[in-house]
């Protein structure tokens, strides 16, 4: 009798199912690890400042953001702001002011989480490009430590840089799905509704249409009439949003005309001399700096490799379109790159500056994904030697990043920073702003005698700037120079006679020397040359205060709160007026917010426990008293020992 004849199912080989598993086990977690990376680089931004290189206009003393409404809103998106127009991003600061103030650690943090969500869709945008794991992580572990980066990430002012990205990315991977899966009307609207988001966080969108030209290209995609004509809303949206943002740059004075300084041939260097250093510091991220300016031409000529610059460009151009290997990538890569820096190659020049290392934010993604690919189809032979440099550069990068993070601290460190990376060479005007930011935080830090220093430096190189003489004289005349700080008044308004501060300060100046009529008068001019100007008010009303003008002080008291509602000193001004004339209940009203500005005030909780004893609020008015007496007020224990007995 025959046995039965055994049947086995074949497994495979299981040394094969286990290397594959691994394979995939570190394809799922490649994204993670680097965002667990990153965000370990990056935490060291939660513990830095706001700092006085536009985080001031955008948050500290930005209006739109005071107004928590549907028409503060409304508001924010139908002005332009800083000569720009990202509503979205002011939008995000109008959220974040209601709930965190003016903390900053929020602010760095919701840019942090920005950026590690736009490593994941950079993974994803370029897994779905390539479909090679490898690829898509060293574009995303690139993108992540790249230490061009951290301008746009650091820098609380950048929200709208990490914000339009995630729009961005989000629409070209839901583009990406969409062509693999084939066109549907509800992912076609998601990706214009995204594209949309994304014009309204930052101008630098407007590229968008043309790299779906461009990823239609490197995929295979035919380039017909369907191809295009499905286009046409996205670019109509680019030709909107890119008039109505020239319109808002040129309504604040922000577009330089190159022509007054450069001639027609040194023009042709300057887009060419951007392209090279955005290449160059690609590899070598040296010279890092908030600020790249415009070369200074005082003898007529660029810099030698500015002129350098357009060979060294096509030349690049040459080797891209050399038949070779990666020939299609480059290609790719290249336009990538290209197409998304176009709009900040300062062609049409918006502020001091010809390179800004936050421009390279999206477009390094398509340099990034060459090198991705070219380690992907490194021959194994090699890839150990590839490899070690891969992650030799990682370091470098990493140490870099690490190293600009923390001089994105605060203003000083910053505009310190930009000086000293500045100052060599031809002098260049255009530091002047540094010095002047630099003078203004070293006032407010009580280092009068740096802050002179610096407002000198910067009238040396701008002799008509006339806010560093305000400035300057603002800190001689307290430093009891009163014969230095009435020059510098003077020379101020002489240099721009329609400039507000001088007269608040030369106003506040007279004041001081008795003559009040004169002050009165310079305060006046202030007001009338800028009529929502919250110090000049103050400083008004403090001397119809002192002339015992009791309406008249009280209305402009009013009226400095009402146009800078987290200015403290006009509502302890305020207070004291009211207290004096017996509006207890105006009192309370304006240490209430005084106390959640300053909870640490000991005046604050005296006065307020006073005014609620005379509302017969005994209760309340003791509280207040001990919690006064215990932040070492020295008249609270003698309140609390008659009338909280």
């Amino acid at each position: 009798m025959a046995g039965a004849k055994r049947q086995t199912t074949n497994t495979g080989n299981p040394a094969t199912t286990t290397t594959q598993a691994k394979k995939q086990g570190i394809i799922k977690w490649t994204p993670i690890a680097i965002i667990v990376f990153t965000a370990i680089l990056y935490s060291q931004a939660l513990f830095n400042n706001f700092t006085n290189i536009d985080d001031d206009i955008y948050i500290l003393t930005n209006p739109l953001l005071r107004d928590f409404s549907l028409a503060g809103l409304k508001n924010i998106f139908t002005s332009f702001y800083a000569c720009n127009y990202h509503p979205l991003a002011i939008a995000a600061y109008w959220l974040q002011y209601q709930f965190f103030g003016l903390d900053p650690l929020p602010y760095h943090l919701v840019n942090v989480a920005l950026h590690l969500l736009n490593v994941w869709l950079v993974y994803k945008v370029a897994f779905k490009l390539s479909k090679q794991a490898v690829t898509a992580g060293i574009v995303a572990l690139l993108f992540g430590v790249h230490p061009m980066h951290v301008e746009s990430v650091a820098w609380v002012s950048e929200t709208k840089d990490v914000l339009y990205t995630a729009f961005y990315l989000g629409a070209l991977l839901l583009y990406q799905s969409m062509l693999a899966s084939g066109k549907t009307t509800g992912r076609y609207l998601v990706v214009l509704l995204l594209f949309l988001a994304a014009l309204f966080s930052k101008s630098a969108a407007v590229t968008l249409p043309i790299l779906m030209l461009v990823v239609d290209w490197y995929t295979g995609r035919k380039l017909d009439a369907k191809s295009i004509i499905e286009k046409i809303p996205f670019f109509a949206l680019s030709l909107v949003f890119g008039v109505v943002n020239i319109i808002a740059q040129q309504s604040g004075g922000a577009v330089n005309d190159l022509a007054q300084s450069y001639s027609f041939i040194n023009r042709i260097f300057l887009p060419t001399a951007a392209i090279s250093s955005y290449i160059a510091r690609l590899f070598a991220p040296i010279g890092l700096s908030a600020m790249h300016y415009f070369p200074a031409t005082g003898s007529g000529a660029l810099p030698w490799y500015y002129y350098l610059s357009l060979p060294f460009v096509a030349a690049l151009v040459w080797l891209a379109i050399r038949k070779h290997p990666l020939k299609k990538e480059i290609v790719f890569g290249g336009l990538f790159f290209i197409t998304t820096i176009s709009v900040m190659l300062q062609i049409l020049a918006v502020g001091a500056a010809i390179t800004c290392e936050r421009y390279t934010y999206v477009s390094y993604i398509g340099l990034f994904y060459i090198a991705g690919q070219f380690v992907a189809r490194t021959p194994e032979k090699y890839k150990t030697q590839v490899y070690g440099v891969l992650a030799t550069m990682t370091l470098v990068f990493s140490i870099f990043t690490w190293q600009r993070i923390a001089l994105w601290k605060d203003t000083n460190t910053i505009c310190t920073d930009v000086i000293e990376k500045n100052e060599g060479g031809e002098p260049n005007s255009d530091l002047y702003f540094m010095y002047y930011i630099r003078g203004n935080y070293k006032g407010a830090e009580g280092d009068k005698k740096g802050a002179i220093q610096d407002y000198t430096k910067a009238i040396a190189l701008n002799p008509k700037f006339e806010s560093a003489y305000a400035n300057r004289g603002h800190l001689l005349d307290e430093l009891g120079d009163i014969k230095s700080a009435f020059a510098d008044y003077n020379k101020a308004i002489e240099v721009n006679p329609k400039a507000p501060t001088p007269y608040n300060n030369r106003g506040w100046a007279f004041f001081v020397m008795g003559d009040t009529k004169a002050a009165i008068k310079d305060f006046d001019k202030a007001i009338a040359l800028k009529p929502d100007y919250a110090e000049a008010y103050n400083n008004r009303g403090w001397v119809y205060y002192n002339l015992h003008d009791v309406q008249a002080a009280l209305k402009d008291y009013n009226s400095a709160v009402a146009a800078n509602p987290d200015f403290d000193k006009p509502r302890y001004n305020r207070a004291t007026l009211n207290a004096n004339i017996g509006d207890n209940a105006g009192v309370i009203a304006d240490l209430d917010i005084l106390l959640q500005m300053h909870p640490d005030d000991n005046w604050s909780y005296y006065q307020r426990g006073m005014a609620k004893y005379n509302l017969k609020n005994t209760a309340g008015a003791c509280a207040d008293l001990r919690k006064s007496a215990e932040l070492g007020n020295k008249d609270a224990p003698a309140a609390l020992q008659q009338y909280c007995r």
